[in-house]
């Protein structure tokens, strides 16, 4: 099951989901949405893709899998957080394959209240016929391996299970890895630290390099609990200054961290994965897990630069204007362009 993030974030009219819907179609991939309530899913679910599937009984439409991401606040030891969350499910039961909620950074010290919750969310999970799953995501900072204690302690829960954010994942690990070896520092900030980075870029790149095994680390572990696993897939750097949100990752995995200086002979070094650690992860998380129990969300926010419309042209006949559709479209294609790539690491895969 392979996705990619559906939103409109760029401004502009539903013409930019019309959009969405028909990229995604023509690349066959479901969609993960972000909603609060059912009537914001409702909203979305609009637009969500599908498929024409040629058979001998005419020609059926079929939907493209949705996975719903909840809001970034929302919190297992919540009540109220809960009872929205057993909400949404009961009624997109059939209709989604699962949800994603943020672990909190009390995860660990207050190991106790966080299994007592999940036990009461499985219950009311449980009640809901063909209900997703609830996918807790690797959001906030903990160490991986105390992030796997926690779902080992719920291993018998058949609706929550984990999220992987390899990116996520990935930066914590860089620095960690960068601390120990500048004590007090983060990797992080050296993108506002221009005239360090010379000096310190081998530093940067043994950080970099640390993020994989990492992962491979944590699929391996979570593997063993024989749950199904939801992937965030995106790339990363500690210097990259690409997001308009601040954060260093959520990049392609197609492109490099440009340098402003010669580095062993060129201007740019590699992400943290990259195309072969993309093809490591989904490898490794097939064999650990299991081919029919991961699914995976390229999770790559909005890129610079356009790109013209082609057959989506007529979509936006009523604009005048048509810079935002073209930016929606050139990140339209940059989710099309790894999708692929995710494809061709899931079939190396199972080779």
């Amino acid at each position: 099951m392979t996705l990619g993030l559906f939103e409109k974030r760029i401004e502009g009219d539903d013409a930019l989901m019309e959009l969405a819907r028909l990229r995604f179609q023509q690349a066959r991939m479901g969609a993960e949405m972000h909603a609060a309530t059912p009537e914001q899913l409702e909203g979305v679910m609009r637009f969500r893709p599908s498929v024409v599937e040629v058979t001998t009984e005419g020609r059926p439409a079929t939907d493209l899998p949705v996975m719903v991401h909840l809001p970034r606040h929302f919190n297992l030891l919540n009540e109220e957080n809960r009872n929205r969350i057993a909400d949404m499910a009961s009624a997109f039961a059939g209709r989604v394959y699962g949800m994603v909620m943020h672990d909190h950074p009390d995860l660990v010290s207050r190991s106790g209240e966080f299994l007592r919750a999940a036990e009461a969310m499985q219950s009311r999970l449980a009640q809901i016929r063909a209900g997703p799953i609830l996918f807790v995501e690797y959001a906030a900072g903990l160490e991986p391996r105390m992030f796997a204690r926690f779902f080992e302690s719920i291993r018998k829960l058949t609706q929550i299970s984990a999220c992987i954010d390899i990116g996520h994942v990935g930066i914590k690990r860089a620095r960690n890895t960068y601390a120990s070896m500048h004590p007090g520092e983060d990797v992080c900030a050296l993108k506002n630290q221009p005239s360090r980075i010379p000096e310190l870029i081998s530093d940067v790149e043994t950080a970099v390099g640390a993020a994989l095994p990492t992962v491979l680390d944590l699929v391996d572990v979570l593997g063993k609990l024989g749950r199904p696993v939801h992937f965030h897939l995106h790339d990363g750097h500690p210097l990259s200054k690409f997001s308009p949100f601040g954060v260093s990752d959520h990049l392609s995995f197609l492109m490099e961290m440009p340098l402003d200086f010669e580095y062993r002979g060129r201007r740019s070094v590699p992400l943290m994965f990259g195309r072969s650690g993309l093809h490591h992860v989904v490898k490794e998380a097939v064999q650990a897990i299991g081919r029919e129990r991961v699914s995976f969300t390229l999770e790559i926010h909005p890129v610079s630069g356009q790109l013209p419309l082609g057959d989506a042209s007529p979509l936006f006949n009523h604009w005048t204007d048509k810079t935002n559709a073209e930016r929606m479209n050139q990140w339209l294609a940059v989710l099309r362009d790894n999708h692929a790539e995710l494809l061709e690491g899931l079939n190396q895969s199972l080779k």
